[in-house]
This record gives structure tokens, C-alpha cells and sequence, in this order.
């Protein structure tokens, strides 16, 4: 069977991250096995934890007491996965959310090539950052993948915790377009990318790839430091005679993940500002500081995290 790796943001937990990405759910309808680890860092709430990201100083309140060495962990918890149960080695995916995000691209960027593609929801790295010139960018020595990766993230245009022009923590600070840009080239696609520009949503795609990779970027108008879970839909076309159909941003890094390919075009997503007056999420339920409820009419609405992260 297929396997799904999902890592959670900081000051948060595994179970919180499958309540926010609901990963569990699309593997029981599509049949492959998901797992969410838990970082070796003990977070700022109770109960939550962080990933020692290497090259990484992590947020305040967040203890570096009883770090481990995440790679080695993530490596072992592969294997692990392998042994125990029947699992297709090259159907190995991960995906990852905000600080997991960070783990997960340092982790690909630091030569380890368990996973045939990778997702990102507001948190796709490319390397350390550094500044050059008064511009931030991905530090080219902090990251040398084994080999070409099929990449796809997704990010948000009213993110203040990771902000897609660049800036936020210390540990962000080149922005998303860069990132992308950074994993273009180091997986050696030609040219510049497809750009197709929706009201709400827009999407990159980068072809000519070497091993057959893509990387494909959607640029979320409306969207904060939130997963696009149900909240958001696209319109999605497969490239079969199946009809147009809608899928939330987990369904489509699926399609992605399964298919390598498929075609989304940029559709309007279900959106609501938030009220002023927040709500502190219990860490049983997504667990990641303040976030609020969504009245939206397609759909029931996903826990979100919009601090600290």
C-alpha cells in the first residue's frame, strides 16, 4: 500500500495535525496507510510539541530540553513503517504543515530520498535563509537533495506568520516564491513556469523536470496561516474523461502524490473572515494557539493556526 507521512506545525501534535489536515479520512476512502509523528521538542502550550529543525533556533517558549536528532527519527520511522506493515517503497509521500513544513524540507535537502513526492501547507523551505545584497534567499549550500522531487505547495497571501513575500521569523524570511523557485532549479526544470491566474487561486506549474518530477505551486488569495482543508475547494480535471470535480487541498496533494501530474485550474475558493474576537482551540482539537470558527456554507470549516508557528 501507499504510504502518507503528515508532520504537524509547532506547539502542536499528531492528532491535531490529522484533525487540521484529515489526511486519516482520505487514506480510509483511497486505501494507503498515513502516519503522524510527533516532534522531539516540547512546545509553548501544554501538551504540543516542536521539530529540532536543524539550522533552526526554535520559537520562544519552546524547549530545546531532550531534542533529538529528527532526521535519524524520521529515517527509523520509515523503516519501521516498512517492516511492520505492507508497504510499496516507491509509494512513500510526506506532507507537512507550517514548522513541519521546515522538517520536512531540510530532511529532503539534507540527502534523504525515502519520500517520491512531498507537499507543503504554508511552510515550503529551500535550504537555510541568508541575505545577500539586502535580499533574502535560500542558502544554496544548506540543501542538496539525493535526487529530483515532485514538489507541491500551497500557500496564502494573507499569511502573517510565514508571509509569501518574505519575512516573519528568522527561520522564514526569504518568501514562498523563492522557495519554489529554489526547488525549480535544484530538480532542473526548464524554463519558466505555466502560470494559469484565477480570482482566488493561482497556479504555478514547472514542467521538463528531471525523473519525470513536477513542481506545482497555488497561491491562495484569501488564506492566512490556515490549512486549506474544507474551506477552500478546486476545481480539479484529471487527465482521464472523468468530469470536473472539486477537491479540498488535502484531496488534491493526493491526486498529486498518486498520479504525478493531473490538472487543476484555478477555481474561486469558499472564503469568510474571521470575527474580530478569537477563540483559543483546545489542544485535542488542533491545538495551535488562537484560531477561529468559519461560518462558511459549503462546508464545514477546519481548525487553523494563525500565531506562532
Amino acid at each position: 500500500m501507499p504510504l502518507v507521512f503528515d508532520f504537524h506545525g509547532s506547539n502542536s501534535h499528531p492528532r491535531g495535525q490529522l484533525n487540521r489536515s484529515r489526511w486519516d479520512e482520505v487514506a480510509e476512502r483511497e486505501d494507503f496507510v498515513v502516519m503522524a509523528l510527533e516532534g522531539s521538542l516540547d512546545g509553548a502550550l501544554p501538551g504540543t510539541h516542536a521539530w529540532n529543525v536543524p539550522g533552526v533556533k526554535p520559537l520562544p517558549g519552546v524547549s530545546r530540553e531532550g531534542s533529538l536528532d529528527e532526521g535519524t527519527f524520521i529515517r527509523d520511522a520509515v523503516e519501521k513503517a516498512k517492516d511492520t506493515f505492507c508497504i510499496d517503497p516507491d509509494r512513500i509521500y510526506a506532507s507537512g504543515y507550517s514548522g513541519g513544513g521546515r522538517m520536512l524540507s531540510q530532511y529532503v535537502c539534507d540527502g534523504h530520498e525515502d519520500f517520491a513526492a512531498a507537499g507543503f501547507v504554508m511552510g515550503l523551505r529551500a535550504g537555510y535563509p541568508e541575505q545577500e545584497d539586502g535580499v533574502w534567499r535560500p542558502h544554496k549550500e544548506s540543501c542538496h537533495p539525493a535526487r529530483a522531487i515532485s514538489i507541491i505547495a500551497f500557500s496564502g497571501l494573507k499569511d502573517h506568520v510565514n508571509p509569501f513575500a518574505g519575512g516573519g521569523q528568522p527561520y522564514w524570511q526569504y518568501g514562498g516564491e523563492a522557495a519554489v523557485e529554489r526547488w525549480a532549479e535544484l530538480n532542473g526544470c526548464e524554463g519558466r513556469p505555466t502560470v494559469d491566474a484565477g480570482e482566488k487561486v493561482t497556479v504555478s506549474s514547472y514542467s521538463g523536470c528531471r525523473r519525470g518530477t513536477n513542481v506545482v505551486s497555488y497561491v491562495i488569495a484569501g488564506a492566512s496561516h490556515d490549512w486549506p482543508a474544507r474551506t477552500i475547494r478546486f476545481r480539479f480535471a484529471s487527465n482521464g474523461d472523468e468530469t470536473v470535480r472539486e477537491v479540498d487541498a488535502t484531496d488534491r496533494m493526493w491526486e498529486f502524490f498518486r498520479n504525478a501530474g493531473g490538472k487543476l485550474m484555478a477555481g474561486t475558493a469558499t472564503t469568510t473572515a474571521c470575527a474580530a474576537n478569537t477563540i483559543t482551540a483546545a489542544t485535542t482539537d488542533g491545538g495551535q494557539g488562537t484560531t477561529c470558527n468559519r461560518q462558511v456554507t459549503s462546508d464545514l470549516s477546519a481548525p487553523g493556526a494563525s500565531e506562532g508557528l
